[in-house]
Formats: C-alpha cells, structure tokens, sequence
C-alpha cells in the first residue's frame, strides 16, 4: 500500500480559506459544513512597559487541516454500519453514503473534527482526498487552490522523506493517538517544546 498524506507549511499559511472554499465547491457542501478548516491560534498578552506603555506580547499562527486518512483512525470502529472503511491500495479513509447512517459516533470518535454531517441528508461525509480528481491526474482542490503553495500531498513516506515527520503542533491533538498520515513545517510559534 502507498498511503497518501498531506503536507502543510504553516510557515506560508496566511490564513486566507482559499483551501476551504475550494473544497467546499469542488463538494458542494452547504452553509456549515468544512471538510477541510483553517483555524487561527493566539496566545500572549499586552505587557506594561514603564518606558514604552504597553507592548504587544503576542504569538498567533494560522493551520490549514482535513483529514488525515489516520493509520489508526478512529472514525472507522465508531462507526456501527461499517460505512467508514480505508482504502487497501491508498490508505484514503472514506464513508460510504449508500451505508451511512447518520449516527454521527464517527464524528465524537475523531481527534480532528474530520467527519461533518449534512442535516439535510442525514448522513456524515468528510474528505475523500479528491479522488476522483486525481484520478484524471489532477490534484486536490485545496492544494491547487492554496496561493501559497503551503499544501501539498503524495505518498506520506516521500513527504517524510522530504519534509520531516512532525504530525502535531501547538493546539492539535496528540499524534499517538491515530498516528495521522500528515507533515508538518510549523509556524515558528507553533512548535511544542519536544519539536
């Protein structure tokens, strides 16, 4: 098997949700509903300086994440159907929407607030790494549309190889838990004392 990952430069992330947008048109998912989010993380305060009044202390970064089709997901035993499976030859974690239920335990299993579920269809659906664009050899919608080049994807052993094996920044979960097939080039505020 050649499982797929991402890779995110943080460093390049400027927060602007080209990638969200993108996704969102390329799913046509309705008004709440992200199957790839970019959240900003701040921390500090305004320290009183006798000189010079108040100066700004303050750390703020932006991440861009999906799923990350996790070696041991935790979506995929959650689910009572056996609608959620991975993929044998790509790694890619899908849920079946013929098989679906909605019961939405994938959704309380997830580290990563992956799964999303459509109130309209009673169901949850979540990334599926835009296959079906990649197999027309295109790529996906959220790397194609980041104007920063801060996403890219292939086989997460190449991203390794290439890129490091951080997984966790500030703010995220731990990696131990679902082992996430991701890379990551954090943002200088966002390293954890260990990376």
């Amino acid at each position: 098997m050649e499982q797929l990952g991402f890779y995110i430069n943080q460093s390049l992330c400027t927060g602007c949700k080209a990638c969200t947008v993108a996704c969102k048109d390329k799913n046509n998912l309705d008004v709440g509903i992200n199957f790839r989010r970019v959240y900003s993380y701040e921390e500090g305060t305004f320290v009183q300086q006798s000189t010079k009044g108040f100066v700004p202390n303050i750390k703020a970064f932006y991440f861009s994440i999906s799923c990350n089709h996790c070696e041991d997901a935790a979506c995929i035993p959650s689910c009572p159907t056996g609608a959620i499976t991975k993929n044998k030859k790509n790694g890619v974690v899908t849920i079946d929407q013929d098989v679906c239920q909605g019961t939405q335990l994938c959704i309380k299993a997830c580290p990563y607030g992956s799964p999303q579920y459509n109130k309209k269809v009673f169901k949850s659906n979540k990334c599926d790494f835009c296959m079906d664009l990649q197999e027309k050899g295109e790529e996906p919608a959220c790397v194609g549309a980041c104007p920063m080049r801060a996403i890219e994807f292939g086989p997460i052993e190449e991203l390794r190889i290439k890129y490091g094996d951080i997984a966790q920044i500030k703010g995220m979960p731990s990696d131990s838990v679902t082992h996430p097939n991701l890379v990551i080039t954090p943002h200088r505020h966002a390293r954890l004392a260990h990376s």
